[in-house]
């Protein structure tokens, strides 16, 4: 129990605390994921698992011989530090005869906004934008046909990485709310994909959790059966990933473990470890409940769906701190793009009826933000702490019982 509690923000801006209080009478549990305090790993461990792939050979034998490299990374919606994972891919590389000339990179952008150099260098640093081109990958154009798979998804792929004989990929294996959890194959689908080849995979499934019904989210953390994945893994077989390299991440978005290799080896393993990494044992029958974003800040209501079970069924308020400088991302498929008008899959998420408010607070205020939540009228944005506990105060009085998820974006309880 806490009265004034700490948490992450601003992950691509510096990462800083933001220090929150409550009222001293009230009882403040910190729902924290099973992995959030563990240490970064050292430079030499990188090394090392870079080095020793799963499930292939080391990449420095692999790669002998091929003629075009892609390295794929993840884009700004996803905390992966790319930087500290690339000068070993590299060096690998380099080792395997591979030149400068034979290697360009390409953001996995899937049908999100695209990222300009000031972000390219805070993925890939300073060295990788002077050495080697880096591109974004555009969904609309410079797509080829590559398969389709057995759900029936017409499998159609950037032009580049298409023409490559040696295909990487780097990004991060976090909880997802709608393949289960993120990383391995999605850095093909959506990341390198055409947009029709996106609408198809996200499009509506029915699911064993869904009961027969179709829904478009499936839920954080919901891995067997889920049949996006077997949308996603086969494309990324389709198109012939080599490498795969997924970084598990603690409460500030550091790496503390990597799983490097060919992708379904690898991604098993690492799917291992995020299941019970971010795993979050749920607290129950709150009167508020503080869902704080950090790693996908940008994409804010990721936090929403371990928070909301955790608010009491006689009716309480669940704030979610969305600080992200650069605003939400700009989603084509299913972003609004006015009052009235959005993507082709337009998310809007609703409250349970339990939730009597939801408080989107945010010291950069962006009020189409509100836009991904379908009852605006229970929805109120708020850009000081002070005035987030006025509101919860005149509700709540003296005595709430309080849940703080510090990574609510990338935490999930099962159940």
């Amino acid at each position: 129990m806490a009265n004034t509690i700490k948490l992450p923000q601003l992950a691509w801006h510096g990462v800083k605390e933001l220090e929150l209080s409550f009222p001293e009478g009230w009882q403040v549990e910190v729902c924290n994921m099973a992995g959030y305090n563990r240490p970064h790993m050292k430079r030499a461990e990188i090394k090392k698992a870079i080095a020793g792939p799963i499930g292939m050979p080391p990449l420095r034998e692999y790669a002998r011989g091929k003629k075009e490299v892609v390295i794929i990374f993840d884009d700004m919606a996803r905390v992966t530090r790319a930087a500290e994972i690339v000068p070993y891919v590299l060096e690998e590389l380099a080792a395997a005869g591979i030149a400068d000339k034979q290697i360009r990179f390409i953001a996995a952008c899937g049908c999100h906004g695209a990222m300009n150099r000031l972000d390219f260098v805070k993925k890939l640093g300073e060295n990788v934008l002077a050495r080697f081109p880096v591109y974004n990958h555009a969904p609309y154009d410079n797509c080829v046909y590559a398969g389709t798979t057995t759900g029936g998804t017409k499998v159609r792929i950037n032009a580049e990485v298409m023409k490559c004989d040696l295909k990487i990929g780097i990004g991060s294996i976090v909880p997802h709310i709608m393949a289960g959890f993120g990383g391995g194959s999605k850095i093909v689908l959506p990341g390198v994909a055409a947009y029709g080849t996106i609408v198809a995979m996200h499009s509506p499934r029915v699911s064993s959790e869904t009961r027969g019904v179709k829904d478009t989210v499936t839920g954080m953390g919901v891995f067997e059966n889920n049949p996006r994945r077997r949308d996603i893994d086969e494309a990324a077989a389709i198109v012939g990933l080599d490498v795969k390299i997924d970084a598990v991440v603690n409460t500030w978005g550091e790496t503390t473990a990597i799983f490097a290799g060919a992708p379904a080896s690898a991604y098993a393993a690492a799917l291992e470890e995020a299941k019970s990494h971010y795993f979050t044992p749920a607290a129950r029958d709150k009167d508020v409940v503080v869902a704080n974003t950090f790693a996908k800040a940008n994409e804010a209501i990721s936090g929403l769906l371990v928070a909301f079970p955790s608010v009491s069924q006689k009716g309480g308020d669940v704030v979610l701190v969305a600080n992200a400088p650069e605003g939400q991302i700009t989603h084509y498929l299913m972003g609004p793009f006015g009052n009235s008008i959005g993507g082709q899959l337009r998310l809007q998420m609703k409250p349970p009826p339990n939730v009597n408010r939801l408080i989107i607070f945010s010291e950069y205020p962006e009020f189409s933000s509100k836009n991904y939540l379908e009852d605006t009228d229970r929805v109120a944005l708020v850009h000081n702490w002070n005035d987030v506990l006025k509101l919860l105060q005149e509700r709540h009085g003296s005595g709430a019982r309080v849940a703080v998820y510090p990574n609510a974006d990338i935490q999930y309880s099962a159940g």
